[in-house]
């Protein structure tokens, strides 16, 4: 092959893996996307609108992000692959927008961690905060310090019981009540409305764990009354718990149809869990709510009926309104994401966009 033709061929092969990844890509089409797949999408606004924010309200002063000193706590270890795709997503986005001064924490799944985390950042001279809290109530100290130098928190995945706009800027995340209810729309398909239940609930202490369960168990009363929920306890968000409480659930409640688990690292669990028990898939449906690339291979395999998405990908979107925010405009206290369901109908093909 001589040089020219040579070169006319890497050039070729360069053009078609461009054109390969574009098609990849086109799915998801969502404001500030980057080269991550599956971006979040603010859900379109409907009704009255609720309480907003400005800088003026706020009582801040402006500042560049670029140069800011910008603190990132992460709550959970990053065994977990929403936590993982979490921290990556903060991390890339800060470099594409060329933020210079980005720290990181990581609580290790620890509370009292974490509030002295955010406390060395808020001491190192942070500018802005954007925290993924382990639990909502018991951040006064950090609140108060914060509000006292006028340092902007945005919280994202779970919320803060605290107020918008004077101890935490805005909340953004998933509306989890609805994610709870869609879930149970989920099982209940799976049944015909009819059998035996279990909630492996997540870890206590957030409002993660209560509007996933309270939406679940509202939609169940409302369109299902032949389902009963006999067993319900938590398996704190982890894959290990998760297969645990499965164990004892088989052998406590032998004749379960379905289990609803609060996140995919339970749902895995569970599987494990039913596969060291003989169980083959499709015997107890499975539904959960996440959309790791590991659960959405297990609607695939069988193993699980649905997922119901919970967009893990924050940094888009917090750097987005963070900027809004220094530019003036108002930010609602709280911006909610669209989440998607995976299904055994779109699991395959949807693959690719999981995390």
């Amino acid at each position: 092959m001589t040089p020219h033709i040579r070169t006319a061929a890497l050039a070729l092969a360069v053009l078609l893996t461009a054109a390969a990844c574009a098609k990849a890509e086109e799915p998801q089409a969502a404001p500030a996307a980057t080269s991550t797949a599956g971006q979040q999408v603010v859900q379109s606004p409907s009704g009255t609108a609720g309480p907003t924010c400005t800088l003026q309200q706020f009582g801040g002063t402006k500042f560049d992000l670029k140069t800011a000193v910008v603190g990132f706590s992460q709550s959970e270890k990053e065994a977990n692959p929403f936590r993982i795709a979490e921290t990556k997503s903060i991390k890339d986005e800060a470099a594409k927008l060329g933020i210079t001064n980005l720290k990181v924490t990581n609580a290790q799944s620890q509370f009292s961690k974490q509030i002295t985390d955010v406390q060395q950042l808020i001491a190192q001279g942070v500018q802005l905060l954007v925290i993924a809290p382990l639990n909502s109530d018991g951040w006064e100290p950090v609140l108060q310090q914060a509000a006292a130098k006028k340092i902007p928190i945005i919280t994202v995945d779970r919320k803060i019981n605290a107020k918008a706009c004077s101890d935490y800027l805005t909340f953004i995340g998933s509306d989890f009540y609805e994610q709870g209810k869609r879930a149970a729309d989920r099982m209940i398909e799976a049944l015909n409305g009819q059998g035996k239940v279990a909630i492996l609930l997540g870890a206590p202490g957030n409002n993660v764990t209560t509007e996933r369960t309270n939406g679940f168990k509202d939609r169940v009363k409302e369109k299902a009354p032949g389902l009963t929920i006999s067993f319900e306890q938590t398996g704190e968000f982890a894959r290990e718990k998760g297969q645990q409480v499965t164990e004892q659930l088989i052998q406590s409640n032998p004749d379960i149809n379905g289990i609803y688990a609060e996140n995919d690292e339970m749902a895995l669990g569970a599987v494990t869990a039913l596969k060291g028990a003989g169980k083959e898939p499709g015997d107890i449906k499975i539904v959960s709510v996440d959309g790791t690339r590991s659960a959405v291979q297990g609607i695939a395999d069988g193993w699980l009926h649905a997922v119901i998405e919970s967009n893990p990908r924050f940094g888009p979107l917090a750097f987005e309104t963070a900027q809004k925010f220094l530019d003036g405009d108002a930010i609602p206290d709280k911006v909610i994401i669209s989440d998607r369901d995976y299904t055994t109908e779109n699991a395959k093909d949807s693959l690719g966009e999981a995390y």
